[in-house]
């Protein structure tokens, strides 16, 4: 079967982390929700998604294609029922498409197409609908990840030099994770070091926890419950409740809550973010897609960061604050509660960061983690640049 997760017509909702990536590549949880699919099927999977990211996440056509709204984070049940789907069917929930098996020729037209049978879905399952949702249901995803990638599996030792608080069952490491003198308190949740991962001593941590390959946590950070460290990431100081997707920085003391931050993004030392209003009101937050402010529904919500952005020493976020792709924020403060791509700047005004400066130091931050920011890449930040420079 050739399975092919699809960006909905909601995607715009989920900016600015599409802006660079399929829905399905999100990270929640321990693994992206592609890499969550990949595991619960035993398949790969391609993608539909915007025209301009399909060199870097390309779609592949069979005669028989089931399609999986990647959005929707996967369960056994799910997969069970989407297995049994005939083609020209679909599996729904309320309004919500979440499979349809198609031929190769009705591809292009599955959102119009009125003919297909539809059969409900009875189980419950997660779904991103927006970008807050990433932090928010965070913490479940942790929980159902942590099932898939350790039932029927031992964890690699834990040295005695750790203080554990709760059952160590909750406490997975794979071949190489590394800590010593860390602090574990896994009552709350399960805690997951992955591999050739680092907790450095002094740390105290909180379950659900995620840590992924070979991120690190500095020496005495505090993190709260809910929170994934993508791979590659280095992290240090306090952090509630926050995801971060792979190869980002925020290594020095400074206050991180209830927030997203992407890939390639560096926070420089002392860097926070409000994560609640003195009104104790729900938090309105800009929506990129709308062109407006939003009610998140919650009180809590911090910051939302895409690709490739950085900050100054000491900057201030305020609650609900969105940052677009590659962005330069410094400066004395609380920052705008929306900050543009490739905005270069602070309190005291903001002006265009040209595409050749962005390219020169995404070339020099992809070559420190041995990586080539080559012509897709580039291709890629010029279409979100032209999106907003338009």
């Amino acid at each position: 079967m050739n399975y092919i997760l699809y960006d909905s017509f909601r995607r715009n909702n989920l900016l600015p982390f599409v802006y660079t990536r399929p829905v399905a590549d999100i990270r929640i949880g321990i693994l992206s929700i592609r890499e969550k699919w990949e595991r619960m099927l035993g398949a790969k999977t391609s993608t539909l998604t915007e025209d301009y990211l399909e060199k870097k996440y390309p779609l592949l056509r069979a005669d028989d294609n089931v399609l999986i709204n990647g959005s929707v984070l996967p369960t056994k049940q799910l997969a069970e029922q989407i297995a049994k789907l005939d083609t020209g069917q679909t599996l729904v929930k309320g309004e919500v498409i979440l499979a349809m098996r198609l031929s190769a020729a009705d591809i292009d037209g599955f959102d119009v197409n009125e003919d297909l049978i539809e059969h409900v879905f009875e189980g419950d399952f997660l779904k991103i609908n927006n970008s807050w949702d990433i932090f928010k249901k965070n913490a479940q995803a942790i929980l159902d990840d942590f099932e898939l990638l350790t039932r029927g599996r031992k964890s690699a030792e834990l040295s005695g030099t750790n203080f554990v608080k709760g059952d160590k069952k909750n406490i997975f490491l794979e071949e190489g994770a590394r800590l010593d003198f860390a602090f574990l308190n896994a009552e709350e949740g399960p805690i997951y070091i992955g591999k050739n991962a680092e907790i450095m001593e002094g740390a105290k941590i909180r379950g659900p926890f995620a840590l992924c390959e070979r991120a690190t946590v500095k020496m005495d950070a505090k993190i709260y419950g809910g929170t994934t460290i993508g791979p590659h990431s280095k992290v240090g100081g306090e952090l509630n409740n926050v995801v971060i997707f792979g190869y980002t920085n925020k290594a020095h003391d400074g206050f991180l809550g209830n927030s997203v931050l992407g890939e390639w993004c560096n926070l420089g030392a002392d860097t926070n973010n409000s994560n609640l209003k003195n009104t104790y009101d729900n938090v309105r937050i800009w929506s990129i897609a709308e062109e407006t402010f939003v009610d998140t529904a919650s009180q809590f919500c911090g910051l939302l960061m895409g690709d490739h952005s950085k900050t100054g020493i000491n900057t201030m976020f305020n609650t609900g604050t969105v940052v677009g792709v590659s962005c330069n924020i410094f400066g004395s403060g609380y920052q705008r509660n929306f900050i543009p791509s490739f905005s270069w700047g602070g309190t005291q005004g903001l002006r265009t960061f040209g595409l050749k400066k962005a390219f020169e130091v995404a070339t020099a931050v992809f070559r420190r983690r041995g990586r080539e920011f080559d012509g897709v890449e580039q291709d890629i930040l010029t279409n979100v640049y032209w999106q907003e420079h338009r």
